[in-house]
């Protein structure tokens, strides 16, 4: 099969997209301060990679206690709002479509980031380790640390924080976003209520999974109340394979990850939500999905699937052309390449990423990074 395929249009819900390649959720850690706003740098990133059938936003944290790392952006005042009118005016200009995907850290943050230097949040008081998050100690600057100790959710909270992804996604149809993703992979906190190393609790939120479920459940039952089943996505990190020091920065590796995520997966089916978006293992030598997976998921979810994880032109086609995904992300790949989908079907050059910019700073390896027209001359 031919990357013919990826430029197939395809659809998204009720939506019907130009092309199969995805601009997925990066962090860039460029909003602008006070209040982790967005900005005109940031509408004209997104502006410059709207030629992606589909875009997801990076992480945009829920409430003042999502924020794991310094800079990164909200959907939670109007001021936020505000500025992400400017992406989406952006991105809908070029023809884009674009989705904002709503996060909340959960544990994996610091009570340097949290209001009022209070612990974070989580399902039960069960640290994060082997992970760091990043905090600002100075204008402009900032640096790693170990995430501080949570404190447990009271069983009014968890109802409390449905509320607060239900404003959100209604912040982000305000904002002129065409959908919502609810982020719920990576170990952070659906991730963590989903998950058995995570979400002890003894009430209807922890025990069974049908029970660790139900805060995704009732999450994404609020989202669709804003913006319908069709326009609302949900992203997993299902990990089968990994070291423990993996386990929160990449996802937790449930002892049944076929269980967990299958089951997670049919209970979306039956809510008909749009699409499921599969973080695959992405470090270096990380090991592939299954294949009993990927057919397991095609069989539970109606709804479309993408993949991503180190996807390449080719390993997309692959995929595609054994019926398992829809659409497919590039991730450094499409930081690196703005005008990414027309270097794909023509087989033109890729810019190299520069890692020394990937989050925070300036224009410098954001917006700058050369078209193929400018590379080509």
């Amino acid at each position: 099969m031919t990357v013919s395929a990826l430029f197939q249009s395809v659809q998204l819900g009720d939506l019907t997209l130009a092309n199969r390649i995805v601009l997925p959720p990066l962090t860039r850690c460029r909003s602008s301060q006070p209040g982790n706003v967005p900005n005109d740098m940031m509408a004209t990133y997104y502006g410059q990679r709207a030629s992606a059938g589909f875009m997801v936003t990076e992480g945009a944290q829920i409430e003042p206690r999502g924020q794991g790392y310094a800079w990164t952006p909200g959907i939670h005042s109007d001021e936020q709002v505000e500025g992400w009118k400017k992406v989406t005016t952006s991105v809908h200009a070029k023809g884009g479509v674009i989705f904002c995907q709503l996060w909340h850290v959960g544990r994996v943050s610091h009570h340097n980031l949290q209001p009022d230097g209070a612990a974070p949040i989580a399902p039960s008081a069960i640290q994060a380790k082997s992970v760091k998050v990043f905090i600002e100690t100075g204008p402009g600057q900032g640096a790693l640390t170990e995430p501080s100790m949570p404190r447990e959710l009271t069983n009014a909270e968890v109802k409390e924080l449905v509320g607060l992804y239900r404003h959100a996604a209604e912040n982000a149809k305000l904002a002129g976003f065409d959908g919502v993703e609810l982020h719920s992979a990576n170990g952070y906190l659906l991730n963590q209520f989903i998950s058995e190393h995570t979400n002890h609790r003894t009430d209807e939120y922890g025990g069974s999974l049908e029970n660790r479920l139900r805060f995704l459940k009732e999450v994404t039952q609020a989202v669709i109340d804003v913006f319908g089943n069709d326009r609302v996505g949900v992203r997993f990190a299902p990990l089968f394979e990994t070291t423990t020091e993996d386990r929160v920065y990449l996802g937790l590796v449930e002892s049944d990850p076929h269980e967990t995520y299958i089951g997670a997966a049919k209970m979306l089916n039956e809510l008909e939500i749009a699409y499921l978006s599969i973080a695959e293992a992405d470090w270096d030598n990380s090991p592939d999905l299954p294949e009993s997976f990927r057919k397991e998921l095609r069989e539970a979810f109606e709804g479309a699937i993408i993949y991503a994880g180190r996807y390449t032109a080719e390993k997309a086609t692959s995929v595609h052309a054994k019926g398992y995904g829809d659409l497919y992300a590039f991730g450094r790949t499409f930081i690196a390449n703005p005008d990414l989908p027309h270097r794909i079907l023509y087989g033109l050059p890729l810019n190299s990423v520069q890692y020394d910019t990937l989050y925070g700073g300036g224009e410098s390896g954001y917006v700058d990074y050369p078209f193929s027209t400018q590379i080509m001359t």
